[in-house]
């Protein structure tokens, strides 16, 4: 047997082993991530391209067992964590953005399976699955539709050439015509 979380396994078989599995890898070996964070960063002029950003590392661990007494309902519980680059959507500058996801799945062949509110399920398109790509998952579900600073300095770049806040009001033209109509 190889790399745990690369092999092709069923959730029962990793389960029925109580497989635990401590891992680092870089965010090259999520091809799927790498891909959203290149053509995200793609957008940055070259001098601003964050250095060594392939290379950053995702961490955590994964824990398989079972959520029931009859050890039918395989499970899996664990924590992954990474610093991923990407580009601010208000300023347009490189922001490192951490992540930090909790895993609390339930493996299920079909839709009858209630996690209730303690696990998600997730659903199995095949018999196997390789844990890298749980984890590939929820690294993606994580990131936010928008990354923004969390700072009040970081400005479009609209406002900054203006020197103050502006405010966008989309429907500003639509009122002052119905009220011209009032």
């Amino acid at each position: 047997m190889g790399n745990p979380l690369r092999d092709r396994r069923t959730p029962k078989e990793l389960a029925a082993s109580r497989q635990v599995i401590d891992f680092a890898i870089k965010i090259t070996d999520l091809e799927q991530l790498t891909a959203i964070v290149e053509g995200d960063l793609e957008t940055l002029d070259p001098d601003k391209l964050p250095s060594g950003w392939r290379e950053t590392q995702a961490t955590g661990q994964l824990r398989f067992g079972f959520a029931d007494a009859q050890e039918a309902l395989p499970q899996l519980e664990g924590e992954v964590s990474a610093t991923i680059d990407v580009v601010c959507q208000r300023c347009l500058e490189p922001l490192s953005l951490p992540l930090a996801v909790e895993l609390k799945l339930l493996f299920a062949a079909d839709e009858a399976v209630d996690g209730g509110d303690d696990f998600e399920v997730w659903e199995l398109d095949e018999e196997s699955i390789r844990p890298l790509d749980v984890v590939e998952e929820a690294l993606i579900m994580a990131l936010p539709l928008a990354a923004m600073h969390d700072n009040e300095k970081c400005r479009s770049p609209d406002e900054a050439e203006a020197g103050e806040s502006v405010t966008i009001r989309p429907f500003a033209a639509l009122k002052s015509q119905m009220e011209k109509e009032n």
